[in-house]
């Protein structure tokens, strides 16, 4: 065989079989199963609940030693719906009451984020 009629070797190495599905699998997949369980489908998808807090806005407040409106300026909450939490004419919502439980618990890290981001 002359140098020009030799065949090219096959260089291709095996691909190893993948054990684990990618990151962006993995979010499909969780999508998939969110839209099946909303459509009553597919029980076996895994829940995870997590139960906010309840938090006394006004006992927090006034732990703080705060008017309404330099709370509500504080942490940025509107004056008005601080009133309405206050006197149970509505309630914070899930993340709100989150973070209305970390200030109550941390009223200083709130404070040094919020500094931050302004």
């Amino acid at each position: 065989m002359t140098a020009k009629t030799k065949r090219k070797r096959n260089t291709k190495k095996a691909v190893p079989a993948r054990t684990r599905p990618t990151i962006g699998e993995r979010v499909v997949e969780g999508l998939t199963q969110a839209i099946e369980w909303t459509k009553g489908r597919n029980h076996r998808v895994r829940i995870t609940l997590v139960r906010a807090p309840d938090v006394n806005v006004r006992q927090v407040r006034l732990r703080m030693g705060l008017s309404q409106a330099q709370f509500a300026g504080k942490f940025g909450f509107p004056p008005g719906t601080l009133r309405n939490w206050e006197q149970g004419r509505s309630s914070p919502d899930t993340p709100t009451r989150v973070l209305l439980a970390v200030i109550a618990k941390h009223p200083e890290a709130v404070e040094d984020v919020l500094r931050k981001a302004s």
